[in-house]
């Protein structure tokens, strides 16, 4: 299993450089609670709060989740990367203003315009992965990777009190 081409995200702060953190992982459930963790932990660091901490961590254990289950069919042995930088303003001169983190597969392609979240007013369990992360996340971006696989792309902006702006960047 090798990791994939550096991510390039459309932001060109990240896109000059590696990731500062990647995780390599197999799809087996049981390795979701670290990338939590991790996730979480460089949150932390960047001066998110415990709250926005959390959202984040959210988004990718449902990032993750969805890609077990959908791309890869639950099986427990196919690769994914998990990639974080730190978003800065202004050229890298006013400190951390987010956190970027892409999660790539090499599980089935779908067509990024067809992931949706389902309908609310459905009443049933499960299917509210997506809609999650577009609410917690102020930028999510689906995109087929080159060859095979997926690329999600989550950004989250840090409001003055090392929180998070609400969904959709307000």
């Amino acid at each position: 299993m090798t990791h994939p081409l550096t991510p390039t995200p459309p932001h060109a702060a990240a896109a000059t450089r590696a990731p500062d953190l990647t995780l390599q992982m197999v799809s087996d459930p049981v390795y979701l609670s670290g990338a939590r963790e991790m996730v979480s932990a460089v949150s932390r660091r960047l001066g998110f709060s415990e709250e926005a901490c959390g959202q984040i961590a959210l988004a990718v254990d449902e990032a993750l989740c969805n890609v077990i289950r959908h791309g890869y069919d639950k099986r427990r042995d196919g690769p994914i990367w998990l990639s974080v930088w730190p978003e800065y303003g202004d050229n890298g001169q006013s400190g951390v203003k987010g956190i970027r983190i892409v999660v790539e597969d090499e599980a089935r392609q779908v067509d990024p315009s067809q992931i949706k979240s389902r309908n609310l007013d459905e009443i049933r369990p499960g299917g509210l992965g997506v809609h999650i992360i577009r609410e917690v996340m102020d930028e999510v971006t689906f995109e087929k990777r080159d060859r095979v696989g997926m690329r999600l792309t989550l950004v989250k902006h840090k409001k003055k009190d090392g929180g998070c702006c609400s969904a959709g960047g307000a």
